[in-house]
């Protein structure tokens, strides 16, 4: 095993730590921990990404299923539909020049720096928490926007957003809940608490596909830091939830958001001049 691997599960600990004490972004740190400290390629990084991700969206899925705001057969078809984008977005995985690939993470880290600091519905628990109460509280009393009838136009719009959606996750091994959201909210007319609750299940669908999809080309996984990062993550995941309730979840996000800006600046510039 490369040494440098021990260092993968601590820092899987803290990546899901964030992970569950902030409801989301932590997974964000994942390829540039992994490359950087633990010594993957970027090709094995994105895909130790996905299994996290995968893993935690699971999990925050349970909650939003048990308070009803999770439309199975439409959060399925728009996962399903995105097969293709995220077939596509691995495969390009392998081609891309790993700098180039690190570099325009860099730029999807700067991002998600941004959504943060906002509290975006779809980025952490803090969002989705004030976009629910703005909503109108339990989802159950909130009755979702009446959908449109179905048209041409809609359906080829639904196809190239969740193209778009699987096509990032397969790229980057992210979830891109920040845009799958606002699909589900003007595409589908789902209210926020329901269009959140759903994303997490498409989120879920991607990352399975995009890391079958690593498997189905026979390229080499790290298993031997794969796994324990990935175990470490939903350990922390679990512990970040419980002490969640005991922190102030906007300085978190704050001091996050700073974390998330330095990174991005580290990788960005390291892959610059590495080109």
């Amino acid at each position: 095993m490369n040494p440098r691997a021990l260092i993968a599960s601590p820092l899987g600990f803290l990546i899901g730590l964030s992970l569950g004490a902030l409801g989301g972004g932590g997974s964000v740190l994942a390829v540039p921990v992994l490359v950087y400290a633990a010594g993957q390629t970027p090709e094995q990084a994105t895909a130790t990404s996905l299994l996290v991700v995968g893993a935690s969206s699971v999990v925050a899925l349970l909650p939003h299923a048990r308070a009803g705001r999770v439309h199975w057969l439409a959060g399925a078809g728009f996962g399903l539909v995105g097969v293709g984008g995220s077939l596509l977005g691995t495969r390009l995985n392998a081609l891309i020049d790993p700098n180039l690939l690190l570099l325009l993470f860099s730029m999807l880290i700067l991002v998600a720096a941004w959504r943060m600091s906002t509290a975006c519905p779809s980025c952490t628990s803090v969002g989705s928490d004030r976009a629910i109460a703005a909503d109108g509280g339990d989802a159950h009393a909130v009755a979702t926007r009446t959908v449109r009838t179905a048209s041409v136009v809609r359906a080829v719009k639904v196809v190239l957003a969740g193209s778009a959606i699987g096509f990032l996750t397969g790229l980057f091994g992210v979830g891109g809940g920040f845009v799958i959201v606002p699909a589900l909210t003007l595409l589908l007319g789902f209210n926020m608490g329901d269009a959140i609750g759903t994303s997490v299940l498409v989120i879920a669908i991607n990352s399975a596909v995009a890391f079958a999809g690593r498997l189905g080309t026979g390229a080499p996984i790290d298993w031997a830091t794969t796994i324990p990062f990935a175990l470490a993550s939903f350990v922390g995941v679990l512990v970040g939830g419980r002490l969640s309730a005991r922190t102030h979840p906007e300085r978190l996000l704050r001091a996050f958001s700073v974390l998330l800006v330095a990174v991005a600046l580290f990788v960005g510039v390291r892959a610059a001049l590495a080109l």
